[in-house]
């Protein structure tokens, strides 16, 4: 496993990382001891970077990766989750007040069985005022960084132009990294044209997402899929091409996505711990860079076309 740094905070991750979204339930049911089983085999194959959100199953995903946290040493794992996004009984809302944010991350460490939070970030920016952002939502998690609750502090949303905006109006240091998903994948490489700037302010960059909410793999875009139908079909035949070549789009794609080394790593969510231990092995061997350039041809005029977040 290739491991780098998270901007300037010291936090030396893997490349591939574990995303808990699927620990509640957000794709499909799950059987809880399989989704803890994943977390420990995260782990044991030197994944050391897990994300979470109060947000995903509305606090089921906290939850239950906290029943795993239990059993894992402090020191094997870097730790990050979420305020501004929630939900009750099915019904999702948004708070990204100062008094909230504070609220939220002693909530978070409660559910998880830890005593302070490694990188706390203002979830999905692009369903906030940007300006209540900058001046009370990240406020607040600088004052719980002041007090070592959290040790650093990042925003993250699909649209870029929001997070760069967000780190142009906020004083240097406040935002030390972003979490975009969506934009570096096969058939979507629009973070690179931010890499320079994010650098630049010294933000640290993490992907996820890398088969595009579902686009890129065998069993294809769930039907909730924003994605306009021309990507979906353009999508469509790139995974036809791959399986000809007997390369399966979803290993190709979890290869790309943790190709680049400014991007300190990309999450992918499994609660089945078979998935997690076939994506590692993924990773672990070389890309085939012709395939790529040939999937990415075969996606053609539908490359970068992207959607709004919901």
């Amino acid at each position: 496993m290739v491991y780098n740094e998270i901007g300037k905070t010291g936090m030396k991750v893997s490349c591939l990382s574990f995303g808990a979204s699927s620990l509640g339930g957000v794709f499909r049911g799950i059987k809880e001891e399989e989704g803890i089983k994943a977390v420990f085999t995260a782990i044991d194959r030197g994944m050391n970077f897990i994300d979470v959100s109060p947000y995903y199953g509305h606090y089921k995903a906290e939850t239950v990766l906290g029943k795993a946290l239990k059993e894992i040493p402090r020191d094997k794992y870097y730790l990050s989750t979420k305020v501004g996004r929630y939900g009750e009984n099915g019904v999702n809302t948004w708070d990204y007040s100062g008094k909230r944010a504070t609220e939220s991350v002693y909530e978070s460490m409660e559910r998880l069985h830890v005593d302070y939070i490694d990188l706390i970030n203002v979830h999905d920016i692009e369903f906030a005022d940007l300006n209540q952002v900058v001046n009370e939502t990240l406020p607040a998690l600088v004052e719980l960084r002041t007090k070592g609750v959290v040790k650093h502090v990042g925003i993250t949303d699909l649209q870029l132009e929001n997070l760069k905006w967000v780190i142009e109006h906020s004083a240097p240091g406040v935002v030390e990294s972003v979490l975009n998903f969506c934009h570096y994948s096969l058939n979507d490489e629009k973070l690179t044209d931010y890499l320079d700037f994010f650098e630049a302010h010294g933000v640290g960059i993490i992907n996820a997402s890398p088969l595009s909410m579902g686009l890129l793999s065998q069993r294809g875009a769930p039907a909730w899929h924003p994605a306009p139908q021309s990507l979906v079909e353009a999508c469509r035949k790139a995974v036809e091409h791959c399986n000809s070549r007997n390369y399966p789009i979803e290993k190709l794609a979890m290869q790309y996505s943790v190709s680049n080394p400014r991007i300190a790593t990309t999450l992918f969510s499994s609660a089945n711990p078979t998935n997690v231990e076939k994506n590692i092995a993924f990773v672990e061997e070389p890309i085939d860079w012709n395939l790529v350039h040939e999937v990415q041809d075969i996606i053609g005029n539908q490359m970068r076309v992207s959607w709004a977040n919901s």
